[in-house]
């Protein structure tokens, strides 16, 4: 099973990750209080870079946390793309660089509805992955299957936790 699926995961699902091309912006140091601004000012860049051809996005929006969420952690904020920047692309004072999902074995769930509810779905997948023997990375992957302008109830995001 890939990052991507069509179907939603249960509540968890064991997947092997490939190293997925991402064109990402990279934050270091934040916290939750600061990913509003971040995730606005991010999309929207990456936005303007998909308008005029110099990114193709190849999957749905994405979040890589690094570190503790619930303190501070460095953020990759990106989409899947064909081919990752090579160099830096610098676009409403945002560095727009290339990675890759982080590859190796994950656990996986899906959250439907509203963003509030990820921090239970974070909480769930942890203890669940947990309670069958797996290590948590300390990597948190969301991918923003649905566009944030759908209904609140319909909105999809999926959620995977790399393991050692």
């Amino acid at each position: 099973m890939s990052a991507f699926p069509e179907t939603p995961f249960g509540l968890i699902d064991r997947i092997e990750l490939d190293a997925v091309a991402l064109a990402v912006i990279r934050h270091e140091g934040i916290t939750i209080a600061d990913l509003r601004d971040v995730f606005d000012a991010g999309y929207s860049a990456l936005g303007s870079l998909f308008a005029s051809g110099a990114l193709v996005p190849a999957g749905p929006a994405v979040a890589v946390y690094h570190g503790d969420p619930m303190r501070v952690f460095d953020l990759e904020l990106g989409f899947p793309v064909v081919l990752a920047p090579e160099q830096p692309i610098l676009v409403n004072g945002l560095e727009v660089t290339g990675s890759a999902l982080p590859a190796g074995p994950a656990a996986a769930t899906t959250v439907l509805g509203s963003y509030d509810e990820l921090g239970a779905g974070w909480m769930g997948l942890s203890d669940r992955a947990r309670a069958e023997g797996l290590d948590p990375r300390g990597i948190w992957i969301e991918v923003y299957v649905s566009d944030p302008s759908t209904a609140t109830d319909a909105l999809r995001t999926d959620l995977i936790l790399p393991v050692a």
